[in-house]
């Protein structure tokens, strides 16, 4: 199942904001004062030395919490990463950056994956002209990501994040006003500074 609890408190258990709260918000805010102080009534005072295995299941939950993926999700893109001749973290950071949702997501055109997953499936969004709900899928290089309606472009979160003039956004995409296109595939440029993938895949290859 996919995790649908306190959001904030999946972050400070990782110690880093993981990006599933919207920038700006209090929310947001309270995660940031307390991002460095692990959830319970006990904080940093009850800290226990985490063993190799442990570390490995914190990056693979950090990084299932991240793309908001189920733990069978996860296990299906890591078989596809490992059945691909190559580096396996890099296919896996490309299967996961590829999805639909995290596309929306990393264009700016939604503040969360959450978000984006919602519009996704709400169908708000456009591949190549036609509608499609499915957050899971994989955008490929050259299609072309959009609104389905301008009325979704008025909603206040996405309106918010249009505005952003000097929104960062990957290499491997392009932007253009409401209009985004994957250029090239995803790379693990970003994905290797918030996650340990090396854990990630020993954990599943155990």
């Amino acid at each position: 199942m996919r995790y649908t609890g306190p959001k904030n408190r999946i972050a400070r258990r990782q110690g880093i904001d993981l990006g599933l709260k919207t920038p700006g918000s209090k929310s947001h805010a309270r995660l940031m004062k307390k991002i460095t102080v692990p959830p319970g009534q006990h904080g940093l005072n009850k800290r226990r030395k985490v063993s190799e295995r442990g570390n490995q299941i914190r990056e693979t939950q950090k990084i299932r919490f991240m793309f908001g993926v189920t733990a069978k999700q996860m296990k299906n893109y890591f078989a596809k990463a490992v059945g691909t001749k190559g580096n396996t973290a890099l296919y896996l950071s490309t299967l996961l950056e590829s999805r639909f949702d995290n596309i929306v997501f990393r264009l700016g055109f939604a503040p969360t994956r959450a978000a984006a997953r919602q519009m996704v499936t709400h169908g708000h969004m456009i591949v190549n002209g036609s509608m499609l709900s499915i957050p899971s899928y994989q955008v490929r290089v050259g299609d072309v990501i959009t609104f389905k309606k301008e009325s979704t472009q008025k909603i206040p979160a996405v309106a918010q994040m249009l505005e952003i003039k000097d929104m960062m956004i990957p290499a491997w995409l392009e932007k253009q006003a409401t209009v985004g296109k994957l250029l090239e595939k995803p790379n693990m440029d970003i994905l290797k500074d918030q996650v340990d993938l090396r854990l990630v895949i020993e954990y599943f290859s155990r």
